[in-house]
């Protein structure tokens, strides 16, 4: 099993984080990446397998053929398929319809305001990055409420619970932290960087970007030690 991700690819880390989770055997294979020109050129594979040309991709080859499959959810209901313990979505069918919103929210809801801040942060003024700041800082007022009392954002750990973490990093780095206002979340981020499938995912890319000489939010700096 390979799968082709890249040091900083939030959706590949998801993967990457949910195979270790459920203790799978695979390759990882770090695609080629430079600041200035980003993923060009292509790696071959991720053109082959993805016509999106993005990563994550993964090869699984075995009894059956082989199997080629790209995008972070569709490679983690692969996993959960082939090794269902220690599951990573809820057994109750409404919880677990509850988890898989969650993790789509993470996504398609949140990140999208976080990718516009990515060109922005040299104008924090600008109407367009402090209307992606509000909508992160009412994402989280919603994820504050809804994790209530819970240890885990659906109850118990789930791929939800991937990849809000995950987005949230880049939601920090980018200029939309958590604040005060969201100590149930800080307290459920710390029990997710004690995890140690996530430190060993997310540390790695923090090392990544120390290396480029980045600056970390301080809950992601711990992991790098």
């Amino acid at each position: 099993m390979k799968l082709y991700s890249g040091p900083l690819s939030m959706f590949g880390a998801k993967a990457e984080i949910a195979a270790h989770e459920k203790g799978l055997d695979f390759e990882l294979i770090m695609v080629p990446f430079e600041m200035k020109t980003l993923y060009e050129p292509k790696h071959p594979e991720v053109l082959r397998v993805n016509p999106k040309r993005q990563v994550p991709v993964l090869i699984d080859s075995g009894p059956g053929g082989d199997l080629e499959i790209f995008d972070s959810t569709q490679i983690f209901e692969y996993f959960e398929s082939i090794k269902p313990e220690p599951a990573l979505w809820p057994a109750e069918p409404k919880a677990r319809a509850r988890a898989r919103l969650l993790e789509h929210k993470s996504d398609e809801v949140y990140f999208p305001p976080i990718i516009r801040l990515m060109g922005l942060q040299g104008t924090p003024d600008d109407p367009v990055a402090v209307e992606a700041r509000a909508a992160a800082r009412a994402f989280h007022d919603r994820m504050e409420k809804e994790i209530a009392s819970m240890d885990w954002l659906a109850g118990g750990y789930s791929y939800a619970d991937i990849a809000f973490y995950m987005a949230q990093i880049f939601g920090d780095r980018m200029g939309a932290p958590m604040t005060g206002a969201h100590p149930r979340l800080q307290a459920w981020r710390d029990r997710m960087s004690a995890r140690p499938a996530v430190r060993k995912v997310a540390g790695a890319m923090g090392q990544y970007l120390l290396s480029q000489g980045r600056k970390l939010p301080a809950f992601l700096a711990e992991l790098t030690r």
